[in-house]
């Protein structure tokens, strides 16, 4: 399975989130979305959670066991997923959601080592700890400028 269509423009923005500190902000918007979305989501919402603990994870310091590119790709299809305009647009009803779905899965497949260490790890903390870990500190909300690859 090849990558997305321009998801290469997402891993650029990805980088640039990553650099100005502005993970925190994707990572609240996702969630937003989310909550926003329900229903429609259903199997996303597990592998969403996932995606995200481990980049607020690698966020505080506590997890690094991950490649640059493997977090590029996770942050890039975290991008993907917020982003209204992509590929196919959220708002066409019924098939705005097949492309997000097209991304998270190939980053899903691609990197499913790195995840399975992760899980590993997770699995290996106090349940307080990753309380403490996966919450999420406040943060500016995102600006679509920011979106825009």
């Amino acid at each position: 399975m090849k990558a997305p269509r321009n998801f290469s423009r997402y891993l650029k923005l990805a980088q640039k989130f990553l650099s100005n500190g502005r993970l925190p902000a994707l990572l609240a918007a996702t969630t937003k979305k989310i909550a926003k979305k329900g229903p429609a989501l259903s199997g996303l919402k597990q592998d969403l959670a996932l995606l995200q603990s481990l980049c607020i994870a690698w966020w505080r310091g506590e997890y690094r066991a991950i490649s640059s590119e493997a977090l590029l790709a996770f942050v890039g299809a975290l991008l993907y997923f917020v982003t209204p305009i992509d590929a196919l647009p959220d708002w066409i009803l019924g098939i705005g959601f097949v492309d997000d779905i097209a991304a998270l899965a190939w980053v899903l497949r691609t990197w499913s080592d790195e995840l399975r260490m992760f899980r590993l790890w997770q699995s290996q903390q106090p349940a307080q700890e990753l309380k403490r870990i996966e919450h999420l500190p406040d943060s500016a909300p995102l600006e679509m400028e920011e979106l825009k690859p």
